[in-house]
């Protein structure tokens, strides 16, 4: 069953969202980055491309030739296109959702981050989504970055591969 992990008080979530992606990385994990739409999948594009300073996070789209063997994808939602989306990801390790709501794939990986912001809307849009995996009883992990001083906001939570 799928594990869920929400890191809340991030004070920069797309940042945040490119920590994470890093860690996994680091873990031999592949990632899936899926942005609310186009604008936020070209800003995480970005962040990746610059975060961190020292490093670079190999990453690409959907449909890119070398899908098959990069560790971060990033893609936005589309109405029609979020059920293509799980026939050209190759892998299931780890969703991280930008999201304001669950997308229907998430119970495909084995793995779902959701990060929450310190905006009140953002975090009403959270509550909702925890509710969505408690009612349907996943299991759900909470990890407060603000308060663990954290660099950038990115807490002292390691992301690491686990077995199961």
């Amino acid at each position: 069953m799928t594990q869920i992990d929400f890191y809340t008080h991030a004070e920069d979530k797309l940042q945040t969202a490119c920590i994470l992606a890093g860690k996994a990385m680091a873990s031999d994990l592949r990632v899936l980055m899926l942005a609310a739409d186009a604008g936020m999948a070209a800003r995480v594009d970005q962040l990746l491309w610059n975060y961190p300073a020292t490093a670079f996070i190999p990453h690409c789209r959907p449909g890119d030739p070398l899908v098959g063997v990069t560790p971060v994808i990033v893609d936005y939602r589309v109405d029609h296109g979020v059920d293509q989306l799980a026939l050209s990801v190759p892998h299931d390790d780890l969703l991280v959702n930008l999201c304001s709501d669950c997308p229907s794939i998430f119970s495909r990986f084995r793995r779902v981050i959701e990060i929450v912001g310190l905006d009140d809307d953002d975090r009403q849009l959270a509550r909702e989504r925890f509710r969505y995996y408690r009612d349907r009883g996943y299991e759900i992990r909470s990890h407060d970055i603000g308060k663990s001083g954290g660099k950038n906001g990115s807490g002292g939570s390691a992301i690491r591969h686990e077995q199961g």
